[in-house]
């Protein structure tokens, strides 16, 4: 049996989730767990997809990027995956096997996307500071602080710091930060 697992770092990504889905149907998945959640968060479907693989099932996904967020952590997953007598498949890249190639190949496959990965993530970085040395770039605007003035009338006429805090949908610590001024 072919179980598939399909994940996006965030909802945003709805687009990418369902090209993923698309693509496991195309391969033959008769099962497919999925999820929205950053690899490096608790991902509970791709943990449900391991436990329900059985002797001889294949466990399938589009790229390796979506299973593993490292190489020790891909070859995690593939010890998990060879525990229950199953394999796995990347795309179009077919099965990887137990031989000394297939073990070759997924180590460098995890190698190169883990490169991938943190080239990404230093273009971003040098993105980041240049627009900061350039001014353009402020950040996220703290969600609370846009809501200072609506605190401060509120307070003004009596409401409590809890009330404030459940009907603006802000914290109450941060209701307490606001009227401290820091």
């Amino acid at each position: 049996m072919k179980i598939g697992y399909a994940r996006t770092s965030t909802v945003d990504q709805q687009a990418g989730l369902d090209a993923q889905l698309s693509e496991l149907k195309r391969l033959g998945c008769d099962k497919v767990f999925s999820e929205q959640v950053s690899s490096v968060a608790h991902r509970d479907q791709l943990e449900a997809a391991l436990d329900y693989l059985r002797d001889g099932d294949t466990l399938v996904v589009t790229k390796l990027d979506r299973l593993a967020r490292s190489v020790p952590d891909l070859l995690t997953i593939i010890e998990q995956v060879r525990g229950k007598d199953a394999t796995v498949e990347i795309g179009n890249l077919s099965r990887l096997d137990d031989t000394a190639t297939g073990k070759l190949m997924i180590t460098m496959l995890g190698a190169i996307a883990a490169f991938e990965r943190e080239m990404m993530l230093e273009r971003q970085r040098e993105g980041i500071a240049a627009a900061k040395a350039e001014g353009k770039y402020k950040g996220r605007a703290p969600t609370a602080r846009r809501q200072a003035a609506e605190v401060q009338r509120l307070v003004g006429i009596g409401v409590s710091k809890s009330e404030i805090a459940r009907r603006l949908g802000i914290h109450r610590a941060s209701v307490h930060r606001i009227l401290a001024g820091t």
